[in-house]
Parts: structure tokens; C-alpha cells; sequence
């Protein structure tokens, strides 16, 4: 007998200082705090029911998954039950409007999205902190996608303590985001394989952790002041520490494409030129440049002038989880 279906919506998130490395694998415990932009245009429908049966079903984009397919998600959906003391099994069923393992931070949305539908079917009645907690057990980005706007991911060092926090979630500033779409494959090191191998071999990881704590800081600030070119040089300078981990690697890797590089030489065209524009980049091709509504317009119109193989979408500031 099917009952209580709800059905969430969660957006994505970009990191504007960035999450890379955990501490404690099963509970993912980052190795810092982290600050992230959730993002309109990004998002992920999931809609739970409770099923009179000893196993979950799982339908991504109206496919059922097989067992290799929904592995992680069937281990979360486990977790939930052993937090939660229950026993109910689900149909579990998503819609992403995100490229799957793309650097789009598709499962921010998705684990958001899933733990905001149990959250409402099986009535946990959990607040937003609790509800960041549930999602963090799923992806550790999806911690921050319970919020709107600016958001802080608190490291912590245990379940209850790592949590994410808002820190604006209706900002009044003049920031938007331009993703420029190189390849939505899905990417062959996973981010949770990327982290693993920079925390382990980087020889410049511990001094990533020491960064972190100063920008985060500095960007706050930046935020606070509204002022759009600092965030982006933070943001960058962030991104581009985070990337040099994953060269420092042994072995060595990069989640770069040609095409990528070459988007970092045109936002430096575009700032020589007096544009304001900036990149940020996930573990991913994929780059998303913090423009203002000014600029963006030129920053995209230039970039399709000198790449025609790349589509960009425009995105704005977004909210927290919603129910639809």
C-alpha cells in the first residue's frame, strides 16, 4: 500500500570555497569548513513513497536503476533507517535537471532532494540543521543545498556537529553566474576518488587547510560588503588551489579539458579588457564564471565568439528546499 508522497526540490550549489578532502569517510566529515553560492537554474525533483515490500526501488529520469546503478543510494536509504529506527522501504523517484557526475554538483541536489522527501513522507519533523545533517550523510555538498544563497558547510568533527548554516539567504547584490557547459559526460575520478588521492599524496594538502581558513574569512567579508570583484578573486584564486592539488597528485591528474584552459584565458582577456569576470570549478570540465548583470551579457557573448563547441546557461542566486 503506497502512502504519503511529497515530493522535494532541492538546487544545486557552486563552492566558492571549495570542499576537497574528508577526514572521516563514513560520516564524510569534510577536512574544512567550506562557503558556497545554491544556484537557480540547477536543480533535482525527488518524490518518495513508503511501499509494503523488503526493498527500495530507485527511477532516475523515469529509468529504474538496477542494483549496481543505485548502490549508493540504496546505502543511504539504510542509513536513514538505522538513524531514524525504521523500516519502511521506498520507490524512490528523481528527476535531475543537473548533468550527472559533471562538476554541476548533480548529487548536492539529489541527496538535498532525497532527504527533504523522507524528511516530509516519513514526518521526521527535522529543522534545517538536522535536515542538513541527514543530506550530508548522502553527499557532503547536499549540506549546503538545504539553504539558499551564501552558505557556510561547519566542518565539525562529529555527525551531530558538521552541519551547514546560511550565512545570506536572500542576498541583495549583483552577482550572477555564467556555467559554460564543455562536456556533460560524467567524469572518469570521481570527486570522492579525487579527494582521496590529494589528501593522501598532495604534498601541499596541509597547506590547502591553512588556505581555506583565510579565505573563508576574507570572503565573508567580501559578502558583506557586496563587493563582487573581491568575492570573484577569492573565489578563483580558491578554485584554481584547489586544482593544483589534483597536478601535485601521485599520481597525477586533472579534471581540465582543453577547452577549459582555454575559458581561463578568455576571462583573463575579458578582465584585460575591464569586464568583470571570474572562474570557479568543480571536479569537472565544466566553468562557472561570477559576473554581474552588466557583464554578463559580453562575458557570454565573447566566449561563443571564440568557442563554438560549448553552450552556456545563465543562473542566478537560488533558494533552499522546496516542495512542489
Amino acid at each position: 500500500m503506497k502512502t504519503l508522497v511529497r515530493t522535494a526540490r532541492a538546487f544545486t550549489n557552486i563552492a566558492l570555497i571549495k570542499y576537497w578532502g574528508k577526514k572521516n569517510q563514513i560520516l564524510k566529515l569534510p577536512c574544512t569548513n567550506s562557503l558556497s553560492l545554491t544556484l537557480d537554474r540547477f536543480y533535482t525533483d525527488t518524490k518518495v513513497t513508503i511501499v509494503n515490500d523488503h526493498h527500495d526501488t530507485v527511477y532516475l529520469n523515469h529509468k529504474l536503476l538496477d542494483q549496481t546503478q543505485n548502490k549508493r543510494i540504496l546505502k543511504y536509504l539504510d542509513t536513514v533507517r538505522q538513524f531514524y529506527s525504521f523500516d519502511d522501504h521506498f520507490i524512490v523517484d528523481t528527476v535531475n535537471h543537473v548533468p550527472t557526475s559533471a562538476g554541476f554538483a548533480s548529487s548536492a541536489s539529489g541527496f538535498a532532494a532525497l532527504a527533504a522527501a523522507i524528511n516530509e513522507t516519513k514526518q521526521l519533523n527535522l529543522n534545517k540543521r538536522e535536515l542538513s545533517i541527514l543530506a550530508r550523510n548522502g553527499s557532503g555538498s547536499a549540506s549546503r543545498s538545504i539553504y539558499g544563497g551564501f552558505v557556510e558547510w561547519i566542518a565539525g568533527d562529529s555527525n551531530e556537529t558538521s552541519f551547514a548554516a546560511p550565512i545570506d539567504e536572500n542576498p541583495q547584490i549583483d552577482l550572477t553566474l555564467l556555467s559554460v557547459v564543455i562536456n556533460k559526460g560524467s567524469k572518469k575520478i570521481s570527486s570522492t576518488v579525487g579527494m582521496e588521492n590529494s589528501v593522501k599524496t598532495s604534498p601541499f594538502y596541509p597547506n590547502w587547510v591553512t588556505l581555506v581558513a583565510s579565505e573563508i574569512k576574507e570572503i565573508k567579508q567580501a559578502i558583506a560588503k557586496k563587493d563582487i570583484q573581491r568575492i570573484g578573486e577569492i573565489a578563483e584564486h580558491n578554485a584554481m588551489s584547489m586544482h593544483a592539488l589534483t597536478l601535485s597528485a601521485n599520481p597525477s591528474f586533472t579534471y581540465f579539458e582543453p577547452e577549459t584552459i582555454r575559458i581561463f584565458q578568455i576571462i583573463q582577456e575579458l578582465r584585460q579588457k575591464g569586464i568583470l569576470a571570474y572562474a570557479t570549478i568543480d571536479a569537472g570540465p565544466n566553468v562557472k564564471i561570477i559576473c554581474t548583470n552588466e557583464s554578463i551579457t559580453k562575458v557570454q557573448k565573447y566566449i561563443e565568439e571564440q568557442l563554438s563547441n560549448v553552450s552556456c546557461v545563465v543562473a542566478n542566486i537560488g533558494s533552499g528546499i522546496q516542495y512542489i
